[in-house]
């Protein structure tokens, strides 16, 4: 049996007291003290080479450990990770690398290194469920939009951040701290966005507010005013969320690194400290599903420049094109039909299809309802 943690010292310094003396049974004394033969001789050595001193716990590292990190690169990764309290030992050691260190340690060193020195909580978990991947091959191809849940700000209000990424290069395009989710609100970042970084192919978004009334009813005055600029609109399947998985995880990454550090007065300090987070995040952070590089490495603005003016729809002469009311109705062969009030006073065009009595519905360049003609009652 082990030395009792609590009385380790007294118990060794008893030991050899009645070990040394004449006649004494080492073997016995042993087995009464609960520790092997070996142990025992050994104590007797250290105490009769070095007294009192010799019996306490020593340190069992070598006096030379040509294999340990350098005091200088712990350090570093120590620093770094006091900087960004979330990341792990493979970012902080990319990042180290980034900025030139060289004979760094490989990453579980990394961990161990940030264990010993107390900078990994002996509760955190990473066990986070893994959102189902996929990914564009290029930049601009996709971008993930949505609402990051809102929080109470210390005067009483709430911030809504609203957050795009890029799918490709996982880069956020932007991270605006909004007082509320209106579809005037999101257009107006939208505008500076485009402005900035172009136009995207398609927005992957979600179906409440602002970006639909419904699963059912997907269509909002800022979905169509993004299909009017040529961009594609798709919407997530409900109770889905990995179908927009890449700003789900940025999500997580901006509530462990900003949201759950510091508590904020008022929009414009939020809007201040995403700033500085959004640049580390793009720039600095490594990215473990890009081989440790970061979104900007992969990032290229989109060469279709937002449209400030909006062209007239057409449509191809083949085209039944109908105006929608106020209410979403159109009328088309004999019935009265809906697609969606946000639709109102627009041009729609209907398309026969491949197949009989099928007829597409068609916004600008987008799909937006099929209808079948052979099983359709007219609104009354």
């Amino acid at each position: 049996m082990p030395w009792q943690e609590v009385s380790t010292m007294s118990l060794r310094k008893e030991f050899v007291t009645l070990a040394i003396q004449t006649d004494a049974n080492l073997s016995e004394l042993c087995r009464r003290f609960g520790i092997s033969r070996k142990t025992g001789y050994k104590l007797l050595d250290r105490y009769r080479s070095d007294g009192p001193d010799g019996l306490r716990s020593g340190s069992r590292r070598p006096h030379d450990s040509p294999q340990r990190t350098a005091a200088s690169i712990e350090r570093a990764i120590v620093e770094l990770r006091q900087a960004h309290p979330a990341w792990g030992a493979r970012k902080l050691l990319r990042r180290l690398r980034d900025l030139g260190y060289r004979d760094l340690p490989a990453p579980s060193t990394g961990h161990a290194i940030l264990k010993r020195c107390g900078c990994i909580d002996p509760e955190e978990s990473d066990k986070h469920k893994a959102f189902i991947r996929f990914e564009r091959d290029q930049p601009n191809s996709l971008w993930q939009m949505d609402f990051k849940g809102h929080f109470a700000l210390m005067n009483g209000s709430r911030c809504h951040p609203l957050t795009v990424l890029d799918d490709h290069s996982r880069f956020d395009l932007a991270l605006r701290a909004c007082a509320n989710e209106q579809g005037s609100t999101v257009q107006a970042q939208l505008t500076a966005l485009f402005r900035r970084y172009g136009l995207p192919d398609s927005i992957g978004i979600d179906n409440g507010p602002p970006w639909g009334d419904s699963y059912a009813q997907p269509y909002t005055p800022l979905t169509v005013w993004l299909i009017r600029q040529d961009i594609t609109v798709w919407h997530s399947r409900p109770y889905h969320p990995q179908t927009l998985g890449k700003d789900e995880r940025f999500h997580r990454t901006l509530k462990a690194e900003v949201l759950a550090r510091q508590n904020f007065p008022d929009l414009h300090t939020v809007q201040s400290a995403f700033d500085t987070w959004r640049e580390v995040y793009n720039f600095e952070r490594p990215h473990d599903a890009l081989d440790g590089n970061t979104p900007a490495t992969r990032y290229r603005p989109s060469t279709r420049a937002f449209l400030e003016t909006l062209p007239p729809i057409e449509y191809a002469p083949h085209c039944h094109v109908r105006k929608v009311d106020q209410n979403g109705h159109f009328s088309f062969k004999g019935h009265r039909m809906h697609v969606s009030k946000a639709f109102y006073s627009q041009p729609i065009a209907l398309r026969e299809s491949i197949h009989d009595g099928i007829w597409d519905v068609y916004f600008g360049h987008q799909k937006i309802n099929s209808i079948d003609l052979r099983d359709y009652k007219s609104l009354t």
